[in-house]
């Protein structure tokens, strides 16, 4: 039986921190139902194509990327929901390792790093921390999703604003901050 520091320690490492990107609609929803879900969910974290990307061992960094990762996959919610406050949202969460899996043959895919699913429903109370955009991003981030599409058509003037959202780093909020963000 493990007791004190060594069960920490046993629970950490059979535990993978994975940022679920979300838009302000799905984070009420998800305040509402006390669940990020339902399942799959699609998440990011440090998998073996990040790390072999990102050319880091240090993990702190490594989960920057993710999140990073994450905020990008956020904004392509943002373009496919209108009329969602147009700021990034991600949840960072600890999950068992084995319910978070890597596509293998995607793995090494520029559009799909740190890219995994998490097989069903995560308690909200399991979330280690929300991550959102500052308000003076809104604007910054609106332009972003306006021009996505013609961003990914190849139009390196979109790129040039989609880049500009992902020049704002997104701030920290306890979970217990979701109601008072929500309103």
């Amino acid at each position: 039986m493990l007791t004190g520091q060594s069960e920490r320690r046993y629970t950490k490492a059979a535990a993978m921190r994975v940022y679920v990107p979300l838009t302000f609609p799905a984070l009420a929803a998800a305040h509402r139902s006390g669940e990020l879900g339902p399942g799959p969910l699609d998440a990011y974290a440090v998998t073996p194509g990040l790390r072999e990307w990102y050319l880091s061992d240090d993990l702190e960094e490594l989960e920057y990327a993710a999140l990073n990762r994450a905020a990008q996959a956020s904004l392509r919610l943002l373009a496919g929901d209108p009329g969602a406050p147009r700021l990034r949202v991600v949840v960072a969460v600890d999950v068992a390792d084995r319910s978070a899996t890597a596509d293998p043959d995607r793995s090494l895919d520029p559009a799909a790093l740190g890219e995994v699913r998490v097989a069903g429903p995560v308690p909200l109370a399991e979330a280690a921390a929300v991550h959102v955009d500052a308000e003076e991003a809104r604007g910054d981030v609106t332009a972003a999703a306006d021009a996505l599409g013609a961003a990914d058509m190849g139009d390196d003037d979109a790129r040039f604003v989609v880049d500009g959202a992902e020049d704002h780093a997104l701030l920290w909020f306890a979970t217990q901050e979701i109601h008072a963000l929500l309103d």
